[in-house]
């Protein structure tokens, strides 16, 4: 299953929540015009979504947003003056040890 079709499944479980159909109606008509849909909407339908079929139908927008989301740039634990001997060269590694 696919993306769009995922978005389909949920847009028709969706009728007794006037809030969640809204929004998945919207991520279903971007979907089939060929356009992107944010992580942020994907994250809000599945933020809404209580279904039992999660694999089936969950799965697909959990994988896109995953696929979109942003990954936060790492911190340096230790100051860059600081040793390291995993990135030190291996004269510099013979003398620290």
């Amino acid at each position: 299953m696919n993306l769009t079709d995922a978005t389909l499944i949920v847009l028709g479980e969706a009728a007794g929540c006037p809030e969640l159909a809204a929004l998945t109606q919207s991520a279903y008509d971007e979907l089939a015009a060929g356009t992107e849909v944010p992580h942020a909407v994907l994250s809000a339908i599945l933020g809404k979504y209580s279904g039992t079929a999660f694999d089936a139908i969950i799965m697909p927008i959990c994988r896109e947003v995953d696929r979109q989301k942003p990954v936060p740039p790492r911190r340096r634990s230790a100051p860059e003056d600081t040793f390291d001997p995993l990135t030190a060269p291996l004269d510099q590694l013979r003398q620290w040890h």
